[in-house]
């Protein structure tokens, strides 16, 4: 058996032990000088009698695996005439199983020694060997391994026990030795258990840990006949209200006296003389604990058994009268959540190790949107099956355990923390889940129909906040988990597995964050249409001045009609519109300077360490990945949940600087390469290249535009992909492949053709492929007006027998046209709506010019000229952004393809109107407007590339026209 941890208490340094086969059961034999025939030999060999395993040595396997360690078989058997391998054990009590007749070589061969240690992960000196052949033993002993030889089973174990330094006798299911750090002093608890139960202090004590909670250390305890658990505060100092046993006595005897399945409670000693701190003993309850939800082994009708009796233990629970019970005073009476997100805070302060930022958003957050009314009950706290005993036999519930965490309150976060599992996944650490599982396979109800179970044996409506009491549950396990991980750092967890709790808490509180945004987008969805909302245009002069205008309709606005105001759209997307423009100001601006003079110098085909600087503060700050639209992530695993309408305000600013997209990971083609990674990629894809794209490490290009045909129409591609067994092999030039010179750049979306013969629009396919794969060259740097767009570039690049596994084609053969059409739309509005935030930039840009400017004896913004031209530019802003999110609403509201039309139309209008207002802009600057001392050149260049970008205007106009004439 392995450990994790360091164990000193080991009286050697074994971390495994082997069996062999004739060391763990008794074959009886036959008599002498008897005939027998060959099939009734294997009959009766095969025989349960021939074959019983020994008691004492199944008891200590089981000891041996609760520590923590391995335990394999090593086994000289053979292969039974059904082809079945004849080894008469219960598999499940061994980690690893190595049989000679499947590996062609048996005891005493030293192969067979090094292939159970490979298997296991050890070394040899780290293992321990029983067996009762002499010759079987030398021979591990020469590879290095402890050796016990196996004359009298009862022997052995004692001498395994010398070795092992803990006992093999006495098995308790859950329970282990003692740890070192959570030792009790034995005297003082022997008699003060003799004192409470009248007996003598001369009884046997059989002391054991319970492995099971994160919290208060539990153990078993056998003092003569009886079978008692302990239950005690953790040693050294404690956080206030935390860990309060003496809570959990008194609400443990009030619950038993109202008929909840809970143990019955003996004592409560807050004496710290006894064993150090206060601690209570009940009953131990023997019965079933089933740790993981989708509970394997059982028969399906079994499972939904299990559900249906764990759910209605927990409608009995909320509806034990709190006054009958004594338990009036056992909390607070109101505001239960807002109060519980108070504690949890604090405690979450208390224990902080590093900033979380979905922690520090869910703290702001939950405090604003708790429930207006709240049903009053006893609530668990830590209501989850495997804080459940079930009968031996029976599928009913005989007891809940760990109360630490009741109080009286909102018995609805009891429901949602019990379905938490339902949004975990099978494989978690802390808490294994049911999220990959197939419950309808499985028999397990679906969370509907578990919520719905509940609320029909409580008699209460459907739960139209859910989201809100998931959000709330996971902020509190993440808080519960901080404190955890920190007690690790100290030495006082109860838990051997405490120290792995650091990742798991941010994981838990981006999980909460994400059903908060499920929450914001539902209120938002129901919010009363009464009210008009008013849009606040910025129309600044200067990027940390922002003025607002407001435009307000006279009218209310149905929900299926376009919103065009910020102050209209969630408080979470106002909250990140607000937060972004403080980003820009404080941060984005002031570098723009220092940025584009670093673009223009030698170093500039490396990135800029400022730029990475500002893009982790920026995911610090939860201002990152807002791009991915709702549709395309709905259960919002790698974005922030915006629609396309909602991104469209954030991408507008964020269009003021050139600058600011990739600061935030909103910047193309990576937004495009991901969302195609959603929507088109395999699992082993995402964590392949989704992953690291998500978090910034690595960026992307897209290869599509051919030098040698006209690309606006993507069927033309000539780029070859051919197939040779296992992998494809490409071959072909593309050019204009944005962001293929950056350094980072490790992923290259390609596209071509797998067959010429196929239909129009299926000889296209797309494959990923590294940028490092021997035959891809890059050679050269295309310009924009003779700007490089360092380090980023536009690359023309070769592909010379580019040879690439068929594990990353996209989507399918003939499907790349498909793939293209998806990823274009929401490309080409983020580009439209960055353009709308140029132009805004650039009149901002204007007006401070003009207003400090004097030519031919008065102000320029005097001149009857620029007062027009900024008229027009306020003009043709104003009717591009309403097109923007007009098309933005109808890709949100009816889909990409139907949107097509808004698509097209603003593709068209954005960049020409973008080039009019940033063209006066420079004009106005005069000379100065065309250098590099103002981001006016560079975001000309930008909008007149994008006339041909995602499809020259020509292309639109013409896909406009054969739509209009269809209409």
């Amino acid at each position: 058996m392995g450990r994790n941890e360091d164990n000193s208490s080991l009286g050697t340094a074994a971390q495994l032990t082997m069996f062999a086969p004739s060391s763990v059961f008794a074959p009886q034999p036959y008599k002498a000088n008897s005939s027998v025939p060959v099939e009734s030999f294997l009959s009766e060999l095969t025989s349960n009698e021939m074959t019983r395993q020994l008691p004492v040595m199944m008891e200590a396997i089981k000891c041996i695996r609760a520590e923590g360690l391995k335990t394999a078989v090593l086994s000289n058997n053979f292969y039974l005439p059904s082809g079945e391998s004849f080894l008469p054990l219960d598999k499940k009590q061994f980690d690893v199983i190595i049989e000679s007749c499947r590996e062609g070589v048996c005891k005493p061969d030293p192969r067979i020694y090094r292939i159970c240690l490979e298997r296991l992960g050890v070394q040899a000196r780290e293992s321990i060997f029983l067996d009762d052949i002499g010759q079987n033993l030398k021979a591990a002993g020469q590879l290095g391994i402890k050796t016990l030889k196996v004359e009298d089973p009862n022997s052995a174990i004692q001498e395994l026990e010398t070795h092992l330094g803990f006992p093999l006798q006495s098995f308790v299911p859950y329970t282990s030795s003692v740890r070192p750090t959570m030792e009790i002093p034995r005297e003082p608890l022997r008699n003060y258990l003799a004192r409470i139960l009248g007996t003598q202090a001369k009884e046997s004590l059989v002391l054991r840990q319970f492995s099971h909670g994160q919290s208060n250390p539990t153990y078993y305890i056998r003092f003569g006949e009886h079978q008692l658990v302990l239950r005690k505060k953790p040693p050294g100092k404690l956080l206030p209200s935390a860990h309060a046993v003496e809570r959990e006595y008194r609400v443990l005897k009030a619950l038993g006296q109202a008929g909840v399945p809970v143990p019955k409670v003996l004592a409560f000693c807050d004496d710290p003389s006894i064993i150090g701190t206060p601690f209570y003993i009940m009953d131990h309850i023997a019965g079933r604990i089933f740790k993981d939800p989708s509970l394997p082994g059982l028969e399906a009708s079994q499972r939904m058994e299990i559900y249906t009796a764990m759910n209605r233990v927990l409608c009995k629970i909320h509806s034990v009268d709190i006054k009958v019970a004594g338990l009036e005073d056992y909390g607070k009476h109101g505001n239960y959540i807002q109060r519980q997100v108070q504690t949890w805070s604090k405690q979450y302060r208390a224990t902080e190790t590093h900033t979380i930022p979905a922690m520090e958003r869910l703290i702001e957050w939950l405090l604003s949107h708790t429930p207006a009314s709240e049903h009053l009950s006893v609530v668990h706290g830590d209501f989850r099956l495997d804080n459940l005993i079930f009968h031996p036999e029976k599928l009913e519930v005989v007891s809940v355990l760990d109360w630490e965490l009741s109080t009286l309150g909102n018995p609805l976060s009891d429901v949602a923390y019990n379905c938490m599992v339902y949004y975990l996944p099978s494989h978690f650490d802390i808490i294994k889940g049911l999220k990959d599982c197939d419950l309808h396979q499985l028999a397990i109800p679906p969370i509907e129909a578990y919520i719905q179970m509940y609320c029909n044996h409580m008699g209460i409506p459907p739960i139209e906040n859910w989201n809100f009491y998931m959000a709330f549950s996971f902020f509190r396990i993440a808080a519960i988990l901080q404190g955890v991980y920190k007690r690790s750092l100290t030495g006082q967890a109860s838990s051997a597995t405490a120290a792995g709790t650091e990742k798991q808490v941010e994981f838990m509180a981006d999980l909460a964050w994400d059903f908060a945004t499920k929450e914001g987008f539902r209120v938002f969805k129901e919010l009363p249409t009464s009210t008009p909302p008013a849009r606040p245009f910025s129309t600044w002069a200067d990027p940390r001045q922002l003025p607002r205008r407001h435009y307000s309709r006279m009218a209310p606005i149905p929900k299926s009609h376009l919103i065009v105001s910020l102050d209209g759209l969630p408080k979470r997307v106002q909250e990140l519109h607000h937060k972004l423009k403080q980003f820009l100001d404080a941060h984005v601006y002031p570098a723009e300077q220092l940025l584009r003079n670093h673009q223009a110098s030698p170093e500039r085909w490396t990135p800029h360490p400022l730029l990475e600087e500002l893009k982790e503060k920026a995911k610090s700050e939860g201002l990152w990945n807002l791009f991915l639209p709702l549709e395309s992530d709905p259960d919002v695993k790698y974005g922030a949940g915006l629609t396309n309408l909602e991104y469209a305000h954030l991408c507008e600013l964020m269009g003021t600087s050139v600058y600011a997209p990739e600061v935030f990971n909103c910047s193309a083609p990576d937004t495009g390469n991901m969302e195609v990674l959603v929507l088109y990629g395999t699992e082993a894809q995402k964590e392949r290249w989704l992953r690291p794209l998500l978090d910034g490490k690595i960026r992307s290009c897209f290869a599509m535009t051919e030098p040698q045909v006209a690309s606006s129409d993507a069927t033309n591609i000539e780029a070859s992909i051919v197939e040779e067994q296992d992998s494809y092999v490409l071959n072909g030039r593309k050019w204009w492949i944005s962001g293929s010179l950056d350094p980072r750049c490790q992923l290259c979306i390609f596209m071509g053709k797998t067959d010429p013969t196929a239909p129009r629009h299926k000889q296209q396919s797309m494959l990923l492929v590294a940028m490092d794969t021997p035959g891809i060259t890059v050679t050269r740097p295309l310009t924009v007006y003779g700007l490089d767009d360092a380090p980023a570039g536009h690359g023309e690049i070769t592909f010379e027998n580019v040879r690439v596994s068929k594990e990353n084609l996209l989507l399918g053969a003939g499907r790349g046209f498909e793939i293209a059409q998806g990823r274009l739309g929401p490309g080409r509005i983020h580009h439209c709506m960055r353009l709308i935030g140029f132009a805004e930039r650039a009149l901002a840009l204007m007006k401070e010019r003009v207003s400090s400017r004097v030519a031919f004896g008065r102000p320029l913004v005097e001149q009857g000229t620029i007062r027009a031209g900024i008229a027009e530019s306020r003009i043709e802003i104003e009717q591009a952004r309403l097109l923007v999110l007009k098309a933005a609403h109808v890709m949100d509201t009816v889909g990409n393809k139907e949107a097509a039309l808004e698509i097209a139309m603003i593709k068209v209008v954005a960049p020409r109107m973008a080039l009019q207002v940033i063209d006066r802009a420079i004009q106005a600057f005069g000379a100065a407007g065309l250098s590099n001392d103002q981001p006016l050149a560079q975001s000309f260049a930008w909008a007149r590339a994008l006339r041909l970008a995602d499809g020259p205007d020509e292309v639109h106009r013409a896909a406009i026209a054969k739509m209009e004439l269809k209409r």
